[in-house]
């Protein structure tokens, strides 16, 4: 299964960090959040990545190459300055997904998830990880019902992880262009076609420098425990 990694977003809650780099080489314990990820899905199985990029996008190629250096096959999917949004990300980047299900993991998030139990999961139009609310989205985002299928409203609900698998029928008819992701999902949650699974261990949203700083004391304190 090929895995893509969102990774053009502007960052503009990051600024001025993401003034001059863009936001996923922006580090934690010294390595950049798109390394840290990317070590984590060729660990699990995933060593063919996409990657699309947009704001200063050409940092993220020169630095991160054609990923031989990670036990992977990267290829990039330009946007120019300004990005497409998450499912115009995706469209754009369709002729390299291939015809298969695929993984599309965003690029500011830290997480322990085992990815590894993704990779053989049969899936109809898409399968989403939610994650317990942190406190910047209390209100949650969507629910799961007893079948384990992810609802726009349950009697709970959780975050969106910013993990999710995607079947490219998800995207058919829709035309390359800004588009959001969110009206695509909710249109199939709506026939009932979006499974899910929550997902209690370690998750965070990286979307703010005082994150990135909690992150990397994480990162430091996990590896000094390991040590």
């Amino acid at each position: 299964m090929k895995a893509m990694i969102l990774a053009a977003g502007r960052g503009e809650r990051m600024r001025p960090l993401t003034d001059h780099t863009p936001k996923p080489l922006l580090a934690a314990a010294g390595k950049p959040l798109i390394e840290h990820t990317i070590a984590q899905l060729v660990a699990a199985g995933f060593h063919e990545i996409i990657i699309n990029h947009a704001h200063l996008g050409r940092q993220i190629e020169e630095r991160l190459g054609n990923g031989d250096r990670f036990g992977a096959a990267i290829r990039y999917s330009p946007e120019g300055e300004e990005g497409l949004e998450t499912a115009g990300g995706i469209i754009n980047a369709l002729p390299l997904l291939g015809d298969d299900a695929f993984l599309v993991v965003n690029g500011d998030i830290a997480t322990d998830f085992p990815f590894n139990e993704l990779n053989s999961l049969n899936i109809d139009l898409a399968h989403l990880i939610l994650v317990g609310n942190p406190e910047h989205n209390r209100q949650g985002d969507f629910g799961l019902d007893s079948a384990g299928n992810v609802v726009e409203n349950g009697a709970e609900k959780f975050t969106f992880s910013g993990i999710g698998l995607y079947r490219p029928e998800l995207f058919s008819n829709m035309p390359v262009g800004k588009s959001k992701l969110a009206p695509l999902l909710r249109a199939a949650m709506s026939e009932r076609r979006v499974s899910g699974q929550k997902f209690d261990g370690f998750w965070m949203d990286i979307g703010t420098p005082q994150r990135l700083k909690e992150l990397d004391l994480y990162y430091t304190q996990r590896e000094s425990n390991h040590d």
